[in-house]
């Protein structure tokens, strides 16, 4: 039997700033600051209020999501429980591996959702039925049963808000 397999997990991750009184700049670099190759970027925008984006999950394509204007929440699903993340500040992303059901709600006004993704579009990697999806996420575990190291796991973070 080979060895353990390790899932990715779900995690926010902090971006380098350069700190300048002209203003700050924030850089992400490919398998440096996020684990995978950028092949796709898209951003949305004008989402009206009470309005919620995603509603899915995806086979093999992993996203960073920031907030880079204002601020919304990632709920997020691997399967057996929900996890919610409120993103408030550019320089921090959540990374979403692939197998996880997605939802963003409580949009800011004039917030922009900035999504890094691994693949180029294809729909038949997107799973847009919760139902199916859950049927999904069971098959994944089963396939994990044999390995007692293994998990999906989120990790719960707090709101990142400026100090004051």
């Amino acid at each position: 039997m080979g060895g353990v397999v390790a899932l990715p997990k779900c995690r926010l991750i902090e971006l380098p700033r350069v700190q300048d009184n002209r203003g700050n700049l924030t850089f992400i670099e490919e398998n440096r600051h996020i684990p995978f190759e950028i092949k796709r970027v898209y951003y949305l925008y004008d989402v009206p209020g009470g309005e919620a984006r995603g509603g899915h999950a995806h086979k093999q394509l992993q996203q960073f999501i920031i907030a880079a204007n204002g601020s919304f929440d990632v709920v997020l699903d691997e399967g057996s429980g929900t996890e919610r993340y409120h993103l408030n500040r550019s320089y921090y992303g959540l990374y979403i591996p692939s197998g996880v059901w997605r939802e963003l709600d409580n949009f800011s006004s004039g917030s922009v959702c900035l999504v890094l993704a691994s693949e180029y579009f294809d729909e038949q990697d997107y799973i847009r039925d919760y139902d199916g999806f859950k049927a999904y996420a069971r098959t994944l575990q089963d396939g994990l049963d044999g390995y007692s190291n293994a998990s999906v796991t989120l990790e719960k973070v707090v709101t990142i808000s400026p100090r004051r």
